[in-house]
């Protein structure tokens, strides 16, 4: 699966819709060809599913946590994430 993202200096940037409360952790698919939808088992609680998506970027592509920074939707569904050192 092609993921959309931006290409910056140092890494990437990714739009994230977040789904908390699934059955399973994973890419879910792409929404309007420029936002990947992820599925967390977590629930949006203290920050509980922000720190599951970071684990999860982290494995899925293969680079250290914090490697990972949440630039814009901390309370939110939908999220802007930058991953340091990847590039696609």
């Amino acid at each position: 699966m092609e993921i959309p993202h931006r290409t910056v200096k140092d890494g990437i940037i990714l739009e994230v819709k977040v789904i908390p409360k699934s059955s399973h952790t994973g890419i879910a698919g792409v929404m309007d060809g420029t936002v990947v939808k992820v599925k967390l088992t977590a629930p949006p609680v203290e920050g509980a599913a922000n720190e599951q998506l970071i684990a999860f970027l982290a494995e899925e592509f293969g680079i250290k946590k914090s490697s990972i920074v949440i630039l814009k939707g901390e309370t939110s569904r939908r999220k802007t994430v930058k991953l340091t050192g990847v590039a696609l």
